[in-house]
């Protein structure tokens, strides 16, 4: 039987749409939900281009049980944060233990944490005159950026890069390998 994933983005989507491609003719998982905590989002015209159903989230009740009972009930097996912004609380944790896969536009542990997402993260490497960077696939656990590490991959960063460019680089990575790895996760490899 084939695994449900819901995908947690808060932004554009474009790696939700990936992960949407990757997926829409798997024998291993499909894409049954797209909740986002945005109205207007991006993610959410995909959801509703592809036919995945969408749950809109409020801050207040998804910090006191993070829709877990939700989830649940919609059969929801593994959780895909796609640029969510919101930290994921202890309930959901609790409800999907291992079962959280987060993506991170740097070599975590590097540049993780509380406010260290999209630009705000490239503009720190650049800052800090990094030679590399790259991309951080790892489970959630109750810390900003911090579970064990499932995967990496780097980019190098020129002379003349910007955050622009860099966040280019990372996009790119993130589009290629984030589908991948995920497959390889459900798999068990």
């Amino acid at each position: 039987m084939k695994k449900k994933l819901a995908i947690f983005a808060s932004g554009a989507g474009s790696n939700a749409q990936k992960i949407i491609d990757h997926f829409k003719n798997s024998d291993i998982a499909t894409v049954s939900l797209v909740v986002c905590n945005k109205p207007g989002a991006g993610v959410l015209a995909i959801a509703d281009r592809e036919g995945i159903e969408q749950l809109l989230i409020s801050k207040e009740q998804y910090r006191t049980d993070g829709y877990a009972r939700i989830l649940s009930q919609k059969g929801i097996d593994f959780i895909i944060l796609a640029g969510f912004l919101l930290k994921i609380p202890q309930a959901l944790i609790e409800a999907y233990p291992g079962k959280i896969v987060n993506i991170h536009p740097a070599l975590l542990p590097a540049y993780g944490g509380k406010g260290m997402y999209g630009a705000f993260v490239h503009q720190a490497v650049i800052t800090n005159q990094e030679k590399q960077s790259g991309i951080t696939i790892h489970y959630v656990d109750e810390h900003y950026d911090h579970g064990d590490v499932i995967f990496q991959a780097t980019c190098t960063i020129e002379p003349g890069d910007d955050p622009e460019t860099l966040a280019q680089k990372i996009h790119l990575l993130e589009h290629r390998h984030f589908p991948e790895v995920i497959e390889q996760v459900l798999r068990g490899k």
